[in-house]
């Protein structure tokens, strides 16, 4: 079984209320060989919402307490982001998954690269929270993209 998350799947639960649909991924769910989650949803964020990156370093940091996940607002909503990893940790464990497929670019679920803090698209090399939280513990992580390409 694998978790995927819940915007690859077409549900329309990013910040701005859209998907980033795959539709490889959604059929993987439809055939229940896959799970939804969205860890920005489990943690307790509603949809829409302003959107949020990583200031100051990456997820590792942030679990560290060395950086903080703030809205474009200027809310720190870094407690939202690391309940949401926790809660996907434990649904992965309770599910007994192994491999786990999350979006790349996201400050919860990028897999190599997140936004730098600036709030100008600007990308850099990193992991999310989520992503952090679940290779620390054993979980297989990788991006929509990377996933897509063992498919083909």
């Amino acid at each position: 079984m694998i978790l995927i998350s819940s915007c690859l799947a077409g549900m329309k639960v990013r910040y701005d209320g859209t998907d980033c649909l795959q539709e490889e991924v959604q059929k993987l769910i439809l055939e229940k060989r896959a799970v939804p989650a969205c860890p920005e949803l489990l943690g307790g964020f509603m949809v829409p919402r302003p959107p949020a990156e990583i200031v100051g370093g990456d997820g590792e940091d942030v679990l560290r307490g060395r950086a903080r996940v703030m809205e474009k607002t200027g809310t720190d909503v870094t407690e939202t982001y690391i309940r949401g990893a926790y809660l996907t940790l434990e649904k992965v464990r309770d599910l007994n998954i192994d491999t786990v497929v999350l979006k790349e670019g996201s400050p919860s679920c990028g897999s190599t690269v997140v936004h730098d803090g600036t709030f100008t698209g600007r990308q850099v090399s990193g992991k999310g929270v989520t992503t952090a939280l679940l290779e620390r513990n054993g979980i297989q992580v990788m991006s929509e993209i990377d996933f897509i390409h063992t498919l083909v």
